[in-house]
């Protein structure tokens, strides 16, 4: 077993749960604001309490997605969507990462110049194909819809994507605030999704219970579950995730910081590798690399 970090640095891994939006360098977002004059710190500390959590915040989900807020603001051209695209590659390159699946938000990302989604699609395709060809990495992207944006918008996405499978989009994502916002209004979406060959993950079961795991897996009919660490409060819903060969994408630092566990240190991980369920474990935000 490695004894250390850079051990398991040097161990080769997949990553099935990294955003796109969470990935920019704290250098590339200091020498965009400088750029485009924008009314954020121009220095790495100050900027770095805009974008990730820090130890002295509070642990919650209000908390964590607020940081989501400030990071919109840095999509001011195709060209830093293309840069932030190919540095989220190289970034992962660097941690030993094998296999990549790059959730995008092409509303997030396109939203601060009213880009276009297909075009801001098309740049996030083309930009991390390139880069995994030079960087010898396997790439797969998860187009990504929030709970709280409308389903109007997610229809747009869903069909875009579909129509990118050739180049690259694997599946759908619907992500967001799921303690205040039902999935429930994007069942005929994600329908139709599925229907046009693209795979589902839903994040559930981290700021809320596990009613929600059991309504992405029956009703949304999701194959993965983003985070999902609450299924254990009902062992019915921990029986059905077993029997449908369920798969959850845990990340640890961002479910404590989200406030989902008290602890690294009591995280649920272990119980569900326990009770049979299938497990990957995913960065959702690779704070390390923000730093480079």
């Amino acid at each position: 077993m490695p004894a250390n970090q850079s051990e398991y640095l040097l161990l080769p891994k997949v990553d099935l749960h990294r955003h796109l939006e969470g990935s920019l360098r704290l250098r590339t977002m200091v020498e965009v604001a400088r750029n485009h004059g924008m009314a954020v710190p121009t220095s790495t500390g100050p900027l770095s309490r805009l974008v990730q959590v820090q130890d002295d915040e509070p642990f919650t989900f209000q908390n964590f997605l607020s940081k989501f807020s400030t990071l919109r603001m840095f999509y001011r051209s195709p060209e830093i969507i293309q840069r932030v695209a190919r540095e989220a590659v190289e970034d992962a390159v660097a941690d030993n990462i094998r296999y990549l699946e790059l959730r995008f938000t092409p509303v997030a990302l396109g939203r601060a110049e009213g880009f276009p989604l297909g075009e801001v699609m098309d740049w996030v395709c083309e930009s991390t194909t390139g880069a995994a060809r030079e960087q010898g990495i396997r790439i797969g992207l998860i187009a990504s819809v929030n709970r709280h944006e409308s389903v109007e918008l997610a229809g747009q996405v869903a069909r875009l994507a579909a129509e990118r499978q050739d180049r690259g989009v694997l599946g759908m994502d619907l992500a967001g605030n799921e303690a205040e916002f039902s999935a429930e209004p994007f069942l005929g979406v994600l329908s139709e999704a599925r229907q046009a060959g693209l795979k589902l993950t839903v994040h559930a079961g981290e700021w809320a219970g596990a009613a929600n795991v059991r309504q992405a897996i029956e009703v949304l009919q999701a194959e993965r579950i983003g985070h999902g660490v609450r299924v254990l409060e009902d062992p019915r819903v921990v029986a059905l995730a077993r029997e449908r060969g369920t798969a959850f994408e845990v990340c640890l630092t961002s479910n404590h910081q989200t406030g989902a566990v008290a602890s690294l240190a009591g995280h649920p991980l272990l119980r569900m590798i326990e009770a049979g369920l299938h497990v990957s474990l995913g960065t959702m935000i690779p704070a390390s690399r923000r730093s480079r």
